[in-house]
């Protein structure tokens, strides 16, 4: 089965109810990939903020994807040159692709950090799965569901909970500027690259399509990268940045785009959208590990409140 007709089967909200409900099989391993993927990345977010002070954000972001690109090729130049009729038929969607969720929405997201408070930025995050049910209803045809809607604001009180530390007064102190505003639409960023993934042509392989638009990513963040350079900004390189650098490049780059491109094809991009809701959760955890930041009663009924949202929000036991 394929994955556009697996995702049509999984999502459609008509179809013969089961006597006894079960789990899909593919349902379990799309949430484990997007699961990783978010991981990931909660430890993309502490590392880019550790590296403020070394590196630009376009160098950062062109770093990362150098790295993640230089270790795909080799694996994938055969996929290049068996596909290439396919690339070339789809380059337009491909560059599209490239240019949404490799080269600017990854880069606003290091931008924005410049400006703005992590609480700012794990608050406006949130927003990525509310893009993505909008989109995915807009272009795929998915209905918004009160489970859907019921589960989102379940999460979301979790995810608030949780940057609050279950003071929402602190609400009230939020100033908002131009980071929060690039944070927000690298959001809406990230969602339709989820959508155009859950669009990719059947026919190009998951191998050529990653390469390729790491590729064109690449390309398309290189002018913007010199022009930071020539303005003065340089990178300052040292052992521990190499380090991070190495872990975004792989990490937070090939292997979580790899992940969460098998989880929109298995789930669909509104299901794997709520899963996302998990990161500051992933983060908070890393935070103990790593920083031994203590975690409080706050830490855990947010984490409560953000997985039951996901639970009543993807429906596992809905086959429909």
């Amino acid at each position: 089965m394929s994955p556009g007709r697996i995702n049509n089967t999984f999502d459609s909200e008509e179809g013969h109810k089961l006597a006894k409900p079960k789990v899909p099989s593919f349902f379990f391993l799309g949430v484990l990939c997007a699961l990783g993927a978010t991981i990931i990345w909660s430890g993309n977010f502490i590392i880019a903020r550790g590296l403020g002070g070394h590196f630009p954000p376009v160098q950062l972001a062109w770093f990362r994807w150098l790295t993640a690109t230089a270790i795909l090729l080799p694996f994938g130049y055969r996929d290049l040159l068996r596909e290439r009729q396919r690339i070339t038929d789809n380059l337009g969607f491909l560059s599209l692709t490239a240019l949404i969720g490799i080269t600017v929405f990854n880069t606003l997201i290091y931008i924005a950090g410049r400006y703005t408070t992590a609480l700012n930025l794990a608050l406006i995050a949130t927003a990525t799965p509310i893009f993505l049910l909008l989109l995915s209803r807009i272009f795929l045809k998915e209905p918004i569901t009160l489970r859907k809607t019921v589960g989102i604001a379940i999460a979301v009180f979790g995810v608030v909970s949780l940057v609050t530390k279950g003071d929402f007064s602190r609400l009230a102190g939020l100033d908002l500027n131009i980071g929060d505003l690039g944070m927000l639409l690298a959001s809406g960023l990230f969602a339709g690259y989820s959508i155009l993934v859950g669009k990719k042509p059947r026919e190009l392989g998951q191998t050529a399509f990653l390469t390729t638009i790491f590729i064109l990513g690449l390309l398309f963040l290189s002018p913007w990268a010199l022009w930071e350079v020539l303005y003065g900004e340089t990178a300052i390189f040292t052992p521990q940045a190499i380090s991070a650098i190495l872990y975004i490049g792989i990490g937070a780059s090939l292997i979580s785009f790899l992940l969460w491109n098998r989880a929109v094809l298995l789930i669909g991009p509104a299901r794997s959208g709520f899963i996302y809701y998990s990161l500051p959760l992933f983060s908070g955890v890393e935070a103990l590990l790593i920083l031994g930041e203590p975690v409080t009663a706050a830490h855990f009924y947010s984490g409560v409140c953000i997985i039951a949202g996901i639970v009543v929000a993807t429906n596992p036991f809905n086959r429909k």
